[in-house]
């Protein structure tokens, strides 16, 4: 029989749902919850953790592996379940990543890599192979806008003639978490919380920044996540990571590790945060425009694939492990090798059937590259595979036409949910005494690498994965003081929207093991009065790395205004000679030059000919644009001046940091709009047309970062004083 106890009072405020009642069952405390059912409860008087059978679970933290650095096992139960549940969450809606754009295109492999590979894409210079790549964000939902602050998505399918490859990778070299089995748990906190729904496609709330403050394993990622990497200008300026540590390996089974990067030849760019929120108002789609319209004039995108290349013996002796997704290793210790390029020149033909269908899996590789024992790339090619099942219908998901592959496949594969192709004859097993079917090919089929491994088999998170604030530091001091200001702006926003002060003061604590003029700054504008301790670490803040200027955009900046857009505010009046040179200085710097006016429609300049806009002034506000020009009459700027949309579109882009042409006559604009006092070197009188080509050069410099510490944007701070 049950025998009713009383739970201590004192467990209450721990867990609120202690005061409810407590039966004891053969010696077993029981919680009874509102609805009846019992619960188990651990030592601290939770509930707890179990699997979906009700097994206690030991150990939430770490998946079970051969020893701490060996590859996950398949035994692991837990890992497995809890895995195969968050991977079925949503249908039929990408649970992550969930709002993409893709296109199609092409790589082309510079040189043969068969001394580190024998993977078929890298045999011969000049091969080119079929590509699609989908670009996306992590915590929005399909319908969120584009310029969320977010890790981006950078997938690229490669239709290999040996099957397709699938480097399936990030904006950001590193990840939040060590270990796979943590996925669910920090996309659950990055995502709305789940009693509202709110807030969508941003982490600023409490629920992620709870998890964020106990977890110090994403620190370093807290500094990318905080810095301008999460709000991109476009998908063109930005790059791409595999993130984890692969293997090349070679047609005599010798192993050369391997990390991917994609470099885009226009350089990174990003926005303002200020920028960004006016920009998700104007035009939610911008990301997707972007691609749309530069594909579709033939200014087709491009990266180059690098490679950071390493033997063993470097794995060794490098200062962190090269198995933690939480660590890089940085370009001036190992610099990347270019080996190839991606160019994207083709839009999808219908967006669902492709962009939406498309099935990326890091377990996707084709003979030649393998996988190390990165314990977060390993939960992963369990992961994906499983997605795509609940997510496409069944089984069969690779006939559809952008999964399938482009070069000749054969198995017994059959049936199923949908199935397109089925094995034709009356053979369908192997072996078989017909002598029918495709065989197994030892020679050119797929080899793992024969890696030795030994250990016990145990939940663990080896020691070499302890450090958690020393490459978060490297990051933050190889920042240029605007992108520093910038983080300590993000960090200040986010955390001023978590309700609990408790998780702000111990964010806090974090960054004072990162940096301590971080920590104060964002203290203080936080409020806190009294700054807290630093968090415990279970290993010292390293001094001596040294800054990495590879980890900023504005040092790999395109110093170039190519691929980028000038808008021209114009109006009637307007001289046209100055007009169409400025024109065409822009597109003789490869940029595109694109006309705001009044009304659609456009205006007449002074040689009495109608000249067509792109945007009336409502629509087409200077958030849209790189840099900006006005072109005005003295007629004409007598009407902008009463406009507030026209005062906006000079004063934001003054604030923002961009560059500003004007003639003499839109002076009074930049009267009404405030800014006609603080004039600076990005605020330029436009010369005759025989200098507008060195005006568009200047503007290849892209913002004017020393006019900054003077404007107070939406999530300003002071600039960071060492």
């Amino acid at each position: 029989m049950a025998k009713k106890s009383t739970t201590p009072k004192s467990s209450t405020a721990a867990n609120p749902s202690a005061s409810l009642e407590t039966v004891t069952i053969h010696d077993q405390q029981l919680h009874r919850g509102q609805g009846g059912e019992l619960h188990q409860i651990a030592e601290d008087g939770h509930d707890i953790l179990t699997t979906a059978q009700g097994g206690p679970v030991s150990d939430d933290q770490n998946t079970l592996r051969v020893g701490a650095r060996g590859p996950a096992l398949m035994d692991d139960f837990h890992y497995r379940e809890k895995m195969f549940h968050f991977d079925h969450e949503r249908i039929p809606e990408r649970v992550v990543h969930a709002r993409g754009y893709g296109a199609h295109g092409f790589f082309e492999t510079y040189e043969s890599l068969a001394a580190y590979t024998r993977a078929d894409i890298f045999q011969r210079a000049g091969e080119k192979t079929p590509v699609f790549v989908r670009f996306s964000t992590v915590a929005g939902n399909k319908g969120s806008a584009d310029l969320a602050r977010d890790v981006r998505g950078f997938a690229v399918k490669m239709y290999t003639q040996e099957g397709n490859w699938d480097l399936v990778g990030n904006n950001i070299p590193v990840f939040f978490i060590q270990d796979a089995i943590k996925f669910p748990d920090i996309i659950h906190a990055a995502k709305q919380e789940p009693d509202r729904a709110f807030p969508q496609a941003q982490t600023a709330h409490d629920n992620f920044w709870d998890f964020i403050s106990l977890t110090p394993e994403s620190m370093n990622m807290v500094m990318w996540i905080m810095s301008d990497r999460t709000i991109p200008r476009s998908f063109r300026f930005m790059e791409g990571f595999g993130v984890h540590t692969f293997r090349f390996v070679n047609a005599k089974d010798e192993s050369t590790f391997v990390k991917f990067h994609w470099k885009p030849k226009l350089g990174l760019q990003s926005v303002a945060w200020n920028e960004a929120v006016k920009i998700n108002g104007a035009d939610p789609d911008f990301h997707r425009r972007d691609l749309w319209q530069s594909i579709q004039s033939g200014n087709f995108p491009e990266w180059e694939l690098c490679v950071q290349l390493f033997d063993q013996e470097f794995a060794d002796n490098f200062d962190f492990d090269i198995l933690d997704p939480t660590k890089i290793i940085p370009e001036e210790i190992l610099p990347v090798q270019p080996i190839g390029r991606l160019v994207l020149d083709r839009m999808p033909d219908n967006f669902f059937a492709e962009t939406e269908q498309v099935a990326f899996m890091t377990q996707n590789v084709p003979p030649g590259i393998d996988f190390s024992n990165d314990p977060l790339l390993q939960g992963r090619n369990f992961s994906y595979l499983d997605t795509q099942l609940k997510r496409l219908g069944g089984p069969n998901f690779t006939h559809l036409p952008i999964n399938a592959p482009k070069c000749p496949f054969h198995n017994f594969q059959q049936d199923g949910h949908m199935a397109m192709r089925n094995p034709v004859g009356r053979t369908n097993y192997q072996p078989n005494s017909r002598g029918e079917g495709p065989r197994e090919s030892p020679t050119r089929g797929y080899r793992h690498f024969p890696s030795e491994e030994q250990g016990q088999k145990v939940r663990l998170r080896p020691e070499s994965f302890a450090d958690h604030y020393s490459q978060a530091r490297q990051f933050f001091i190889s920042q240029t003081p605007p992108e520093q200001r910038h983080i300590a702006m993000a960090l200040t926003f986010e955390l001023s929207k978590v309700e609990n002060p408790v998780i702000r003061e111990r964010m806090v604590s974090h960054l004072l093991n990162i940096d301590e003029t971080l920590a104060t700054t964002v203290a203080q504008k936080l409020g806190i009065q009294s700054m807290p301790k630093p968090a415990d670490a279970a290993m010292p803040t390293r001094q001596d790395l040294e800054p990495s200027p590879a980890l900023s955009i504005v040092e790999r900046g395109p110093k170039r205004f190519e691929g980028r857009k000038l808008g021209i505010l114009v109006t009637d009046g307007v001289d046209a000679k100055l007009l169409k040179g400025l024109v065409s200085a822009v597109i003789a710097d490869k940029g595109v030059a694109e006309l705001i006016a009044p009304k659609v429609g456009g205006v007449v300049a002074s040689d009495g000919k109608l000249v067509k806009a792109h945007h009336m002034i409502d629509g087409g506000p200077s958030v849209l644009f790189d840099a900006v020009a006005l072109l005005t009459s003295p007629e004409g700027v007598e009407d902008l001046i009463i406009e507030a949309t026209a005062r906006d579109f000079v004063a934001d882009a003054f604030q923002h940091c961009k560059f500003i042409g004007y003639d003499a006559s839109a002076l009074p604009l930049l009267e009404k709009a405030g800014i006609a006092a603080s004039l600076d070197e990005g605020t330029i009188a436009l010369p005759g047309e025989e200098g507008l080509a060195g005006f568009v050069l200047e503007l290849g410099k892209l913002r004017v970062w020393g006019r900054e510490p003077s404007i107070k944007l939406g999530k300003a701070s002071p600039p960071l004083e060492k």
